[in-house]
């Protein structure tokens, strides 16, 4: 039997076990799992090392060894997380709907766990331990399969978490790391259609895609961030400045960070400039369109593709256009349906960009990278979700649970 197999059958004998456990004792474990990460963040650290290592002898990105990194304030950050999950309310058996029927049927829909996530993602080990505490806190097992990028890490953290697990009644075997990195593991993965109960692919256009079109296992779809800010004719100079630099710099690596600004063509030549030279100085690297290379000279003529690229690194398109409509129109022929923003003073126009512009998330003045599961106060996430079945946007405990129904009779019968 394969690594997938066996960890998926150790994890799925668990799930009865987590949907009868109280609150109570999840949250505490939870608690337990919290304190673990910050007494062993120097070992955690060690084995973050050796990941940062083997990505620079192979040339990785700075933005995406960024991604990787962990430091103590990062683990304090992950850490407090878990501390978030545990103070939030439990969605485990609230009943969401009462029906009393003429025949004297009472019929009660409760949320119940999903079961055994499977979760494919990259080279962010904090996905790591959101997922197990999301996962615990519902009361769901999970199968993780991590990039090969940070392989030590999440060996490390997991092997902290389920030690921590092993003094509670949660029961360890609930958490599971497939430690192959080949391809074949994620694929196989893909076709555990009555062990894992659903995917969530978390990473690059690829992935995803590749999980969509092959799992036989049901997929909630988290996609690609194709980001854009659209400054209008009316904007704060300060605010704009503010708002962009942020969703482009404060952290490129991530998926709801900026890749394309929008300028109205009467915001100001000037102020337009200034803009530039703010990104400049931030070492982003400005591929613009003809107006805007005119205006800024030392801008890469952007093509067609850029506007469909998710960079995830200091590099940002930017195009001046006419109107509200043509941002608009830009927005739904490339965005991939995640964060959305635009910076205007006009209630009007700021209503029309919200209510027309298709996305999990879609901001009026403030970053776009406040889409995020702790931004929102989940706690932490489990992934954004772009699509528009079962869950959208920042997924919390909410997305992660099912339906059943209860019925009670008193002898009913069908006639």
């Amino acid at each position: 039997m394969s690594e997938v197999q066996t960890k998926a059958l150790e994890a799925k004998e668990t799930t009865a076990i987590l949907a009868s456990l109280s609150s109570d004792v999840k949250n505490a474990a939870l608690l337990v799992m919290a304190d673990a990460l910050i007494q062993e963040q120097s070992s955690i650290i060690e084995a973050n090392k050796l990941d940062l290592a083997r990505g620079e002898e192979n040339g990785t990105p700075a933005a995406m060894l960024d991604r990787l990194s962990l430091n103590e304030e990062r683990i304090h950050s992950i850490s407090e997380g878990l501390r978030q999950i545990a103070e939030l309310n439990d969605p485990i058996g609230d009943i969401l709907e009462v029906i009393h029927r003429p025949n004297g049927l009472r019929i009660e829909k409760e949320r119940v766990p999903l079961g055994l996530i499977g979760i494919i993602y990259e080279a962010r080990p904090n996905v790591t331990v959101d997922a197990i505490g999301l996962s615990l806190k519902t009361g769901n097992a999970v199968v993780l399969r991590g990039g090969s990028s940070a392989l030590s890490s999440n060996q490390k953290i997991v092997e902290v978490l389920k030690q921590a697990l092993k003094s509670t009644p949660v029961p360890s075997e609930a958490i599971q790391l497939i430690e192959d990195s080949n391809r074949a593991s994620v694929n196989e993965m893909l076709k555990c259609k009555g062990l894992l109960d659903v995917i969530i692919p978390r990473g690059g256009a690829s992935l995803i895609q590749n999980v969509v079109e092959n799992a036989t296992v049901p997929v909630i779809e988290t996609g690609a961030g194709i980001c854009h800010t659209y400054i209008a004719a009316d904007a704060d100079e300060q605010m704009a400045t503010d708002i962009a630099l942020n969703a482009k710099v404060q952290r490129p690596s991530v998926c709801n960070s900026m890749e394309t600004l929008l300028i109205h063509k009467d915001y100001g030549n000037e102020k337009i400039v200034k803009l530039a030279e703010a990104f400049q100085n931030s070492s982003v690297e400005l591929r613009g369109c003809p107006a805007f290379v005119k205006l800024v000279p030392w801008a890469v003529p952007a093509t067609s593709a850029d506007y469909s690229t998710e960079y995830n690194d200091y590099v940002l398109n930017v195009r001046i256009v006419n109107d509200l409509g043509e941002a608009l129109d830009h927005i739904a022929q490339h965005s991939t349906m995640h964060s959305e923003c635009i910076v205007t003073k006009d209630e009007a126009t700021a209503a029309k960009f919200m209510q027309q512009v298709d996305a999990a998330a879609v901001y009026h003045n403030a970053s776009t990278r406040f889409t995020d599961g702790f931004e929102f106060g989940y706690g932490a996430e489990i992934g954004i979700s772009t699509q528009k079945l079962h869950a959208r946007g920042p997924m919390g405990l909410p997305a992660l649970t099912s339906t059943k129904y209860r019925i009670y009779g008193t002898g009913q019968i069908r006639q």
